[in-house]
């Protein structure tokens, strides 16, 4: 049995994960300001909705040709581009709040939701180019050891960014928090660039743009294990996530105003970084497929939990719990992409999770808000969490090659 720092012993590995560390922080961030700063300036939750909207657009609309790009340029070079991308959008944000750029906010929300469109063309362009150098980086059967400390080391940043931001916005301003943004995007972008870049793997046979993209949809299609657990997760999290309505329950319902906003955005991040830390030593190797639907299902009991409490201690006790369950389905998820796909297709294959899991988080925070404006608040979370079970059971029926999936090598 191999060590379990067995991955974190290789440099550039080690140095990646760390540069998606701080990227992830400083998005994070980001979130929890942006998220704050418009329910602010508009005091109505579509609005919170239609910032996820802004980046899912954009990022499912470049996602399979970002694959595609993702097989046949240098990955790393890819990744590179976007995250000086995802300077530029912090920096504006940053911008913003100051006097030379501060003006533009006479526009309203516009010029922010702007800034994320065009972060979300950058994200439907690094998620395929990530998810295929990471694993040129560890050897094969290292892949689920990476994965384990990829999805600590990312719960890590999920804990310490919301509160962080939260704390910043609070005590030390607006512009602080923005700024504190930009150097941990800065940082992770020198740690990029100090990761030495991997060869391509040979091409597939394909000729011509169309056909590689069909051929990376074909395979997605065609592996019964693959798609229900990327269907899976995608309704899941479109239907179960809260995440988007925090603000809401932060100010209206618990009272906790912008700490206590962070403290709960943090939650999440605590169960699933406790988790991701247990499955590093104790990794899961048997009975993977009725794991991933007991965790997703427990996801959804969360949910209806949350919306019903009026806790703040409970609240952030349940979101806890939901991160422990997101976490398992994330591991798993990830093990079966890695492990499944061919490395010469592993672009467009993220490609197409991304259309699937990537982008339901934004496009599941745009129909909180508008399950929030028709149902109510707690009545809209509630109805996710009833969903999330009912596609569980779905899954469960007619998908019975993920429900006796044992194991992958």
């Amino acid at each position: 049995m191999s060590s379990p720092y067995a991955a974190m012993k290789i440099p550039d590995f080690r140095r990646f994960i760390m540069a998606r560390f701080c990227i992830t922080l400083a998005i994070q961030i980001q979130a929890v300001v942006v998220g704050w700063q418009v329910y602010e300036i508009t005091k109505d939750p579509l609005s919170l909705g239609l910032i996820g909207l802004a980046e899912a657009i954009p990022s499912i609309a470049v996602s399979l040709y970002a694959g595609h790009v993702a097989d046949v340029a240098s990955r790393k070079r890819i990744i590179l581009l976007t995250v000086s991308t995802l300077v530029f959008c912090s920096v504006s944000l940053l911008l913003f709040t100051t006097d030379p750029g501060s003006f533009l906010l006479n526009y309203g929300v516009l010029p922010i939701y702007t800034v994320i469109f065009i972060s979300g063309i950058a994200r439907g362009f690094i998620t395929p180019a990530i998810f295929s150098f990471m694993p040129q980086l560890v050897p094969r059967e290292l892949y689920q050891n990476a994965i384990s400390w990829n999805s600590t080391l990312w719960e890590t940043a999920s804990i310490g960014g919301p509160p962080l931001g939260g704390l910043l916005y609070g005590f030390f301003g607006i512009t602080t928090a923005y700024a504190v943004d930009v150097a941990l995007t800065c940082l992770g972008l020198a740690l990029v660039i100090s990761v030495a870049d991997r060869p391509l793997p040979p091409s597939t046979d394909e000729q011509g743009i169309v056909e590689k993209i069909k051929a990376g949809l074909q395979f997605v299609f065609r592996s019964r294990i693959i798609l229900s657990a990327i269907s899976l997760d995608l309704f899941a999290v479109l239907f179960g996530g809260a995440v988007a309505l925090l603000p809401i329950f932060a100010h209206d319902i618990l009272h906790v105003g912008e700490v206590g906003f962070g403290v709960l955005r943090s939650a999440p991040g605590i169960g699933a970084l406790l988790t991701a830390l247990y499955l590093t030593y104790h990794p899961i190797r048997k009975h993977m497929g009725v794991i991933l639907l007991v965790a997703v299902a427990g996801f959804g009991v969360c949910m209806i939990g949350f919306a019903l409490s009026t806790n703040f201690w409970l609240s952030m006790g349940v979101l806890a719990v939901s991160g422990a369950f997101d976490s398992v389905s994330v591991i798993i998820r990830g093990t079966l992409l890695q492990t499944l796909t061919p490395e010469n297709m592993k672009g467009r294959v993220s490609a197409v999770n991304n259309i699937f899991i990537g982008s339901s988080n934004e496009i599941g925070a745009f129909e909180s808000g508008v399950a929030a404006r028709l149902l109510g608040v707690i009545p809209s979370v509630v109805f996710g969490g009833i969903m999330t079970l009912l596609v569980v059971a779905t899954t469960a029926w007619k998908a019975p090659e993920l429900r006796k999936l044992q194991e992958v090598k």
